[in-house]
């Protein structure tokens, strides 16, 4: 396993390589570049605009250089540094705006998955077992519902009975007399107390398709010979159900955590912008939007990694959950 995972490991590099390549460009593409946004938008607010100070400014950021030597800078201080570049419109480094965020990024996302993977894996294996029963339809029903209602109305949904019934204080991970407080456990405790409701939100439309999928597959499962033949030498149900059957049937679980991680960090956006969580979504949106291309760039490399890393965490737990995988 060991041999394997170093294999992977260095299959990963040239592609993280190529995937920032790809990233830079990409973000480069619209005609422009950040000082034609500020220019414009100093102009439309009425303010002149020096010529001298714009090719200064220019020369500083290095927009005259050619595409291949911006880039090449920028994934050598990435390298060398661990300096992700500067964000023009923030005036200070990338990697301060990242980390700050991505915190409570992945906190968030590795919550919504595990709330999808606990509400979904044992919903799917009821459906799947008592197929066409009472409580099969109103699951099915309520994962109809998941999958139709936007994240957005959920969110907006929520926010009103946290605020009308419960007392909470709405948008963002903690209440306004916490906000510049200094960590402590009474700003822990709120701050789950505020998690529950993106959690939810985030992870609704994921649980209900996980449903589904369980449910369809292990359906399909449970009419092979193999689980005939066991249940015809008495083993106990559970044992029959558990097994092998829901072993196999969990695979879409397992690999699905390559897509599901950078789903989870930029997905959300909108999500995000309603509750006004502090998150890398709506700091990617904005980044995208003034192309402040060495911010949105280093995310969206940083979501290229995660896409890596969760594809051999997939890979890996398959390989242990299903035993005709083996390592090569």
């Amino acid at each position: 396993m060991l041999g394997y995972i170093f294999k992977r490991v260095l299959y990963m590099i040239p592609t993280l390589f190529g995937m920032s390549l790809i990233s830079f460009l990409i973000i480069q593409l619209p005609p422009g570049d950040y000082l034609t946004s500020m220019i414009a938008t100093m102009s439309d607010s009425g303010q002149t605009v020096d010529p001298a100070q714009i090719e200064r400014l220019k020369e500083i950021y290095g927009f005259d250089d050619p595409f291949y030597v911006q880039y090449l800078k920028w994934i050598w201080g990435i390298v060398s540094r661990g300096d992700f570049g500067y964000s023009f419109e923030w005036s200070q480094p990338v990697s301060g705006l990242i980390w700050a965020r991505m915190g409570s990024t992945l906190v968030i996302s590795l919550l919504s998955l595990l709330f999808v993977w606990i509400v979904a894996l044992p919903i799917g294996v009821y459906s799947a077992v008592r197929r066409h029963s009472v409580g099969d339809h109103v699951f099915t029903f309520l994962g109809f519902i998941g999958l139709a209602v936007p994240n957005f109305i959920l969110a907006l949904t929520l926010m009103y009975i946290a605020y009308k019934f419960l007392g909470q204080s709405v948008g963002g991970l903690v209440s306004p007399a916490y906000a510049e407080a200094p960590w402590s456990f009474a700003k822990v405790g709120d701050f789950l107390a505020h998690l529950w409701i993106p959690i939810i939100i985030i992870g609704a439309s994921g649980t209900a398709a996980m449903i589904r999928i369980l449910r369809a597959n292990l359906t399909d499962e449970l009419h092979k010979p193999y689980v005939v033949t066991a249940r015809a030498k008495g083993l106990p149900e559970y044992k029959v159900i558990l097994k092998y059957p829901v072993r196999i049937a969990l695979n879409p679980f397992v690999s699905a955590i390559g897509w599901v991680l950078p789903h989870l960090v930029s997905g959300v956006t909108i999500t995000a912008i309603v509750l006004n969580l502090p998150t890398a979504g709506p700091l990617l949106f904005r980044a995208l939007i003034s192309q402040d291309m060495y911010l949105a760039g280093s995310f969206v490399l940083l979501l290229s990694a995660l896409t890596l890393v969760g594809m051999l965490l997939s890979d890996l737990l398959l390989a242990l959950l299903d035993p005709r995988i083996r390592f090569n």
